[in-house]
């Protein structure tokens, strides 16, 4: 019997539709066969699916069965596959009798009790099934809470194995979330660890990081250790309106590709900071990878990227931002795609001044700050200045 369940699979912070195929065949040796590009985490899914189906109280069919990730040539990752392979295994084996399947988008990984685990992705997702015109979809908890803040599709919360085949045959009923309450739940606390009214004095370097706010522009700050360079840096986003709806969602969505959930390390009605230490990489600032993900200057999106010790940075790493920062996107090709990641971020760096005092030859040799501004220079040395 065969049993096809509607999934998706990240490029870049984009879904693809992916469809799970699970046929169940009584002649033959008792075998799985995985197949449609499967990495090592999706073909190591059979062990916890067959476990937690067990654990569930179901049972495993020593039937030879075939999964298919079609289509087969593009790569899946992670283990979001494990909910919809085993609610496929159940559905081809004559356990459970479950109609319109088709109509949902189903992800997640299963622990070992038949528990649910959150997933990358899925404010992806749930773009994705409204695109495609799906009725909804059934996603674990944390991850349901993201997808849920999309409009105009339908996001189920689900526990368990259990509880997913018990909803898709009807035999308990799930309210669907609210993008309010969805967005509720992510609203972060009133009160900031940090506020810019805590910087006092430094009037002038003040006064600078107001004008490159309200004008979006990029920031240079020039002074000696201790004078407050980073402590002002990492409170520019206090000052930065609050982002639309259409940018946190964007927001979101970079970082949910990433891996870091609403309720981890990014919550609602902020603006991202990214402040990566100068031993970075080029792939780990630009992104990339064997299948093409977000990195820095993606995951500073519509808030702030910070480069602390900007001399210390290798040339490479920085000539590599020219083209983003104009452009406000990065395109990244690889061997197994070309994914295009936006990437309009305000630029502010930090650094000593020279110890010859040759502070704006080094300013104006800076390649991503060429021609940005005007140098100021504080007739008070001891402050920072900014460029």
């Amino acid at each position: 019997m065969l049993a096809t369940f509607f999934s998706a699979a990240l490029q870049g912070i984009e879904a693809e539709p992916v469809h799970v195929e699970v046929s169940a065949v009584e002649a033959g040796e008792p075998k799985i066969l995985l197949v449609g590009l499967p990495d090592a985490a999706v073909k190591e899914s059979c062990d916890r699916v067959f476990t937690a189906i067990r654990n569930c109280g179901f049972f495993h069919s020593r039937t030879r069965t075939t999964i298919n990730l079609a289509p087969g040539h593009v790569r899946k990752e992670g283990p979001l596959y494990d909910l919809p392979i085993a609610l496929g295994m159940l559905v081809s084996t004559g356990q459970v009798k479950a109609e319109n399947v088709g109509d949902w988008l189903v992800a997640g990984e299963l622990g070992l009790s038949g528990a649910t685990r959150p997933v990358r992705g899925a404010l992806a997702m749930a773009r994705l099934a409204r695109k495609l015109g799906k009725r909804g979809l059934l996603l674990p908890a944390i991850s349901a809470d993201e997808a849920a803040l999309v409009e105009g599709v339908e996001v189920h919360a689900i526990q368990s194995l259990d509880q997913a085949v018990r909803f898709l045959t009807g035999e308990e009923r799930l309210t669907p979330l609210a993008p309010a309450t969805a967005r509720a739940r992510a609203r972060p606390a009133a009160d900031s660890p940090v506020d810019f009214s805590e910087i006092k004095g430094q009037q002038a370097l003040r006064r600078a990081v107001e004008v490159a706010v309200a004008g979006s522009h990029n920031l240079l700050m020039i002074g000696p250790p201790g004078s407050g360079k980073s402590m002002v840096a990492k409170r520019i986003p206090t000052i930065m309106p609050a982002p639309t709806l259409d940018e946190q969602l964007e927001i979101l969505s970079i970082h949910s590709a990433a891996g870091r959930t609403l309720r981890g390390e990014i919550s609602w009605g902020t603006r991202p900071f990214r402040g990566p230490h100068h031993t970075i990489s080029d792939v780990g600032l630009l992104g990339g990878g064997t299948i093409p993900g977000p990195g820095e200057i993606s995951l500073a999106h519509h808030g702030v990227l910070f480069l602390d010790e900007l001399p210390e940075f290798k040339r490479s790493a920085l000539e590599v931002l020219r083209q983003p920062l104009e452009d406000g996107e990065v395109a990244i090709s690889r061997s197994a795609g070309k994914v295009t990641l936006p990437c309009a971020f305000m630029l502010v760096a930090a650094m000593n001044p020279c110890p010859h005092g040759f502070d704006f030859l080094l300013a104006a040799c800076s390649t991503p700050f060429y021609g940005f501004g005007v140098f100021l220079r504080s007739l008070f040395y001891p402050r920072a200045v900014a460029w």
